[in-house]
This record gives C-alpha cells, structure tokens and sequence, in this order.
C-alpha cells in the first residue's frame, strides 16, 4: 500500500478524573522524526507514545501534541468543615504577627479544596495518552493512504507519457537511419567530384556502397539507444509494479523490504541516468527534444515520490 507522508490525526480519550486529546500532525522527512508537545503530567507517555508510532510509521516528521483536562466534580466544589476550620486556625496565627493579612475569598477556598481531588497519578494520564493516541493514529494512517494513492494515479499518468515518449523514439530510429545514409551518400559524392572530377571513373559503385554501408554502420553504432530503451521500459515496468499497477517483474518478486519512497527515489535515478545517455547518443533534433523530455517527466515524478513513505 502506497502511503504519503502527509496527514493528520486527532482522538479524545475520557475517563472520570479527565479527559486527554492527542493531534498527530506528519509531513515528509528522509527519516521518522518524532516530536512531542505535551505538558509536564504528561511526559510520562512520551516513550510508549514514540514506541507505538515506530511501529506504525516508517518515515517522515511527525508533531505530537496532547493536551489534558481535569474533570470537575460536584465534590470540587464543596467544601468541608474541617477544612475551613484548618483555615481559620492558620490565619489567626498569621494575623498574630501580620494583623492586616485578608480573609481568603471563596474562589480561593474551592481552589483549596480542589487540589487534593485533582491529583491523578502520571500512570493513568499516560494509559489515557495511549487511549487517544489509537483512534487518531488510524485516521492518520487512513490520510495517508488515500493521499498516496492519489500520488500514485499521478506518477501512473506520468508513466504512460514516458513510455509514448520512448515509443516514439523506437519509431524515429530507422528513419534517422536512412536519413544519414542518404546525407553519407551526397557527402562522399561531392567530396570525391570536388578531389577529382573524374574520381568516379577510379572508383566502382559497389565500392562507394561498401565505404557509405561502413560510415553508416559506424554511425549506428554511435547513436544506438536499444539498451537504453530496453532499460527504461524495464524500470517504468517495475514502477507500475511499486505502484500496485503492474504484474511482479522476475527480480521483484516475494516482499519488497525498506522504504518505498526511498526505492522510487532509486529508480528515478536509474531512469534519469538512462535518459541522460540517450541524450549524448541523439543523433537528430527529434532525439535530444526526446531527451529532454524524459528528464523533465522523470523529475515530476521524483518530485512527487519525495512525499511518499
């Protein structure tokens, strides 16, 4: 499954001393990049929460972000006799020596009141973290996916433009050909009337066919792109197989290891280095455009492989 690196997640967990909220915000790295932003009291689930999404995820940068809210109860809000008679013991002692001190309000006296109850051990907060953490991870990946099959149907588009490019190409070969060998023939026609004008009576026909057959055959040597051709149709073959398009190719079959991203940036360099050759050998206008062509298709489609993981 073709996955991008791009995608977002979000999940609360509750339970009746609080509530937690866990945001997963991912975008594309050359490795996973793993960041929190959390509070204190929750920094007991960092490592568990690191743990479980390397075992999700393979690559890109990933942002963390939870946030917790403490559940206020109707016994927050009472408060106790014994309490208030601790209070007022302790600012009788402290007028003793501070007369002017002030009487508590009563939203100090809740908060007072409050803190005891509102203490929750770092474990709970940390299972609570994991809670969250399961629902908004499956949205993220579930983003993912549907981001990386839309930037696998974009490459496939791609693809197909490739291969018409080097259909093309496999075409125009014979026709260059023939053009040169006619171009030869003018050439060593008028070289030779141009030396001596009465060369052709030193000089038989089957002779000129041999030297302009040898010239020919040295020219085809140069500019001959079969090999190249036959490997980029090799690797746009195997594309469509990384892409979950194509049949398993003989060298790719049984489970693929690593990155797939990091694959795809492989091959486009294998592509790109192919097409590069075809350059150098182009022996027409109609090739090096041909060339050119492929370098830039194949670039668009590293550009979007950089996304996906």
């Amino acid at each position: 499954m073709i996955k991008s690196m791009t995608g977002f997640g979000t999940a609360k967990a509750e339970q009746p001393f609080g509530a937690v909220t866990v945001e997963l915000k991912t975008v594309n790295s050359r490795y996973l990049d793993v960041q929190f932003r959390m509070p204190d009291e929750l920094r007991l689930a960092e490592h568990p929460l690191r743990e479980r999404i390397a075992s999700s995820l393979a690559r890109g940068k990933i942002e963390i972000r939870a946030s917790f809210a403490r559940a206020v109860g109707e016994q927050q809000t009472t408060l106790e006799s014994a309490l208030l008679q601790r209070v007022a013991e302790q600012l009788e002692h402290v007028r003793q020596t501070l007369p002017q001190t002030p009487t508590p309000t009563l939203t100090e006296l809740l908060a007072w009141s409050a803190t005891p109850q509102q203490s929750v051990e770092p474990e709970r907060w940390a299972k609570l973290c994991l809670e969250a953490l399961e629902p908004a991870l499956t949205q993220l990946i579930e983003g993912r996916q549907r981001e990386g099959r839309r930037l696998a149907d974009v490459m496939l588009v791609i693809a197909e433009r490739v291969r018409e490019v080097l259909q093309t190409v496999q075409v125009h070969m014979p026709a260059l050909l023939l053009a040169h060998r006619e171009k030869l023939a003018v050439k060593l026609k008028e070289a030779l009337q141009a030396a001596h004008p009465a060369g052709f009576a030193h000089i038989t026909g089957a002779e000129l066919s041999e030297r302009i057959a040898s010239e020919s055959s040295l020219f085809a040597i140069r500019i001959d792109v079969a090999e190249e051709l036959a490997r980029l149709t090799s690797h746009l073959t195997e594309l469509e197989f990384m892409l979950g398009q194509g049949k398993t190719p003989v060298a790719s079959k049984g489970n693929a290891s690593g990155s797939t991203g990091k694959r795809l940036d492989f091959l486009f360099q294998e592509m790109n280095r192919e097409a590069n050759t075809l350059g150098s050998k182009a022996g027409s206008m109609e090739m090096t455009q041909a060339a050119i062509e492929l370098k830039l298709l194949i670039e668009q489609m590293r550009e979007q492989a950089m996304n996906i993981e």
